[in-house]
């Protein structure tokens, strides 16, 4: 029974099971009436309802349901009404995906929908000539709609917290993978180069920001204004402890490479390998209790590794040896965080002990409510809308040239009379992305998956011509395409081209629209790539000089927010918690832009080994000032705190240059500008002051030692902007 449960709680298996018995809801009564010509119809219309579906409360979904079946019927009826007149279809095909991509500027949600309602138009295409009344297909297309969110409904009512579960178990997921992806780092290997460890690390640290930011927007869903309460609030004191575990992992006290050097005959630097490998099953074990609906159980099995690192670096410090002084230190404070971490996942079980800490147990110092970006009035959503109606918006961007392929790919297809041509646009659709990588990869798979689904698909019409049998191929194949849709995009495709096959194979034209499929896929892809490189161009090279600026920039006040708790002591209030994501989402939108850049044709590429180097400081700077959040304490001193805000005061200057020199590139900037004043005095304080105040100035020394390199790199990427490209994009 426990295996059951397990089973049924995955994320794809669940949602397969929903898939399964919506398809089957209408297979099966179709088969058994005779109605042939009415299954395509309506088992395009649950894909269509299946893909624009988003995760909701119940209100949430009703209203959803609602907006979706709105434009699903504006959508299908039109084309139905304005396809005997070429002229008008194509200004309105061009206008209408236009202002349905654009919707997308408002949220996900209208996103989705957006998406779904031009891919109900497109089937609504596809099918124009099987029937005669212009109301038949597009009722039949809603009500298979209805049908799968009707069933999607059903879950939402009896399992109404499981996307908080899944979306919060892959947090820990991911988490773990950070962890051991870190651990990585404490080999002690002579000469170590951190560079490959960062960049794995800056990906992987991608993963768990993307995490964070998606079960916070299923958190919000269930939230009022922010303000989470009921079922909801226990998984919303488990999201701040996620935060808290992912601060403190993220965080880096010194330089490995150094640590690595003082130790290497020592074996201390394994014993924090094995800790935090430790600690990375742990929250794979409750990955998989909140994913299963289990209560986690804390087994403490780090703590023997805690007790034994702890007598390790204890024996290190007995032997009194001066050059380890400083080293050892560096391991007693991650060993400290390492502490808090462990305690922070012995209070899954119960998150609310993680409410109030030692430094503050007033209400006040925390605030437990979500930083709420939702558009929730008329108004609200038209300047979403709004903002983003300018040539440098990627939204826009995506939309104009969706509108242009769309467009195009009907004149092709009234040009030359093709009859099926409509998959045309619908390849055009899924495989057009907002950039150039991402449109290659989905090209790549929907060609390859393409053709294995047709190579497939061909003897399975030979070998089994009877109804029945190719009904049950036609019900596995669209359940397998939504269970490989996200992870395996190619073998997606193959299994929606087998569901194509079969559902044509019940209007007797299986055979028939085996070479157009190929054919209308090549020319689909072609417009896709023809257009992401003409049409308003986003290449990455463009623009990595500006999301570098931004992530120096969050970075910067990241840490300002942090030293600005030195005086009033530790508060995770909204401002901080989305100071922090805003930080780590820069570095993780700079890791993506550099890794779009180089799929992109290499005359649009530029100085990728500093392009890495630069991702390479910017992460270590994120870690020094993640050491800093993760020990946040009120300073009382007043000289001390005066000199800790002398020295804030000298990194945020020469930070805020660093984003002026990276966004405009307006001249060059040499090392010499930077203050080595400051830079002695840093260094000098770090060793004579008490054990607080040494951590906070030994990692604003740690941030300055980078500036010098970081601002040399900033001038290579203003003499390196290729002309070319500039030229293009204008």
């Amino acid at each position: 029974m426990q295996k059951l449960k397990h089973y049924w709680s995955d994320k794809t298996i669940n949602y397969c099971v929903r898939i399964l018995i919506a398809l089957l809801g209408v297979v099966l009564p179709c088969w058994y009436y005779g109605f042939t010509t009415e299954i395509t119809p309506l088992i395009l219309g649950i894909i269509a309802a299946a893909l624009a579906e988003t995760d909701d409360n119940f209100m949430g979904r009703i209203r959803a349901l609602i907006l979706t079946f709105i434009c699903f019927a504006i959508a299908s009826i039109s084309i139905e009404v304005l396809f005997p007149y070429p002229a008008l279809f194509a200004i309105g095909l061009f206008t209408s995906t236009f202002g349905f991509i654009m919707l997308g500027a408002i949220g996900p949600r209208y996103a989705s929908i957006a998406f779904g309602s031009l891919l109900i138009a497109i089937y609504t295409m596809l099918g124009y000539h099987l029937y005669d009344s212009i109301w038949f297909q597009p009722v039949l297309l809603l009500i298979g709609a209805a049908w799968y969110s009707f069933i999607s409904m059903i879950w939402q009512i009896f399992w109404p917290m499981q996307p908080v579960q899944q979306s919060l178990a892959n947090v820990f997921e991911e988490i773990a993978d950070y962890l051991e992806a870190k651990s990585a780092l404490f080999h002690p290997v002579a000469g170590l180069t951190p560079q490959p460890y960062r960049i794995l690390e800056s990906q992987l640290n991608s993963a768990t920001v993307n995490a964070l930011n998606q079960c916070k927007n299923t958190l919000l869903t269930r939230s009022k204004r922010g303000h989470v309460d009921g079922p909801s609030d226990r998984y919303l004191q488990l999201y701040f402890l996620a935060q808290d575990i992912h601060e403190r992992i993220s965080s880096t006290h010194y330089r490995y490479q150094d640590l690595a050097d003082h130790f290497s005959r020592s074996d201390v630097l394994f014993r924090f390998k094995h800790l935090m490998q430790a600690q990375a099953k742990a929250c794979r074990d409750i990955s998989e209790a909140l994913e299963s609906g289990f209560q986690y159980k804390y087994d403490g099995d780090s703590i023997l590794a805690l007790d034994e690192l702890q007598a390790s670096m204890q024996f290190l410090k007995d032997q009194n040896r001066p050059e380890w002084k400083l080293p050892l230190a560096q391991l007693f404070y991650l060993f400290n965080n390492l502490i808090t971490v462990e305690k922070q996942l012995s209070n899954v079980s119960n998150p609310d002990a993680s409410k109030f800490t030692p430094e503050n147990t007033s209400n006040k110092a925390n605030d437990f409510s979500l930083h709420d970006t939702t558009a929730h009035t008329p108004k609200a959503m038209w300047q979403r809308i709004r903002n983003n109606l300018h040539r440098d918006s990627m939204l826009f961007r995506h939309a104009l040239r969706m509108s242009i392929v769309l467009t195009l790919g009907y004149g092709i297809i009234q040009g030359f009379g093709l009859e099926l041509g409509y998959w045309i646009m619908l390849t055009s659709l899924f495989v057009c992305q907002p950039n150039f990588s991402a449109t290659r990869q989905k090209l790549t798979a929907r060609v390859i998956g393409t053709i294995i689904g047709l190579l497939v698909g061909v003897p399975l019409l030979t070998l089994f011509p009877s109804q029945e049998s190719q009904l049950v191929f036609l019900v596995v194949s669209g359940t397998l395409f939504f269970a490989f849709r996200i992870n395996n995009y190619g073998s997606a495709t193959a299994f929606i081209t087998l569901l194509v096959l079969f559902c044509f194979s019940q209007l007797g034209e299986g055979f028939a629209v085996i070479l157009p499929r190929l054919a209308d896929t090549l020319i689909g892809c072609g417009l896709a790539v023809l257009a992401v490189r003409y049409i308003l161009p986003d290449w990455q090279a463009k623009k990595l000089h500006k999301v570098m600026s931004e992530a120096i920039q969050s970075n910067k006040e990241y840490l300002g927010q942090i030293i600005a708790q030195y005086r009033v002591g530790k508060r995770d209030d909204v401002n901080y918690r989305l100071a922090r994501r805003n930080a780590h989402t820069m570095d993780a939108t700079l890791s993506s832009a550099i890794s779009n850049m180089l799929a992109e044709p290499d005359k649009y590429k530029k100085a990728i080994d500093e392009s890495f180097r630069f991702l390479t400081l910017n992460h270590a700077m994120l870690s020094y000032i993640s050491a800093l959040g993760a020990h946040r304490k009120r300073i009382d001193d007043q000289d001390t705190h005066l000199l800790v805000l002398e020295a804030h005061k000298g990194i945020h200057e020469s930070l805020e240059q660093l984003e002026q020199q990276l966004y405009y590139q307006n001249g060059e900037i040499t090392p010499d500008a930077l203050n080595s004043e400051l830079d002695k005095r840093l260094s000098e304080w770090r060793e004579g002051d008490e054990e607080a105040v040494r951590l906070i100035l030994q990692q604003l020394h740690l941030i300055y030692r980078m500036l010098p390199e970081m601002y040399s790199l900033a001038n290579k990427f203003s003499v390196r902007v290729p002309k070319n490209i500039e030229a293009k994009s204008s």
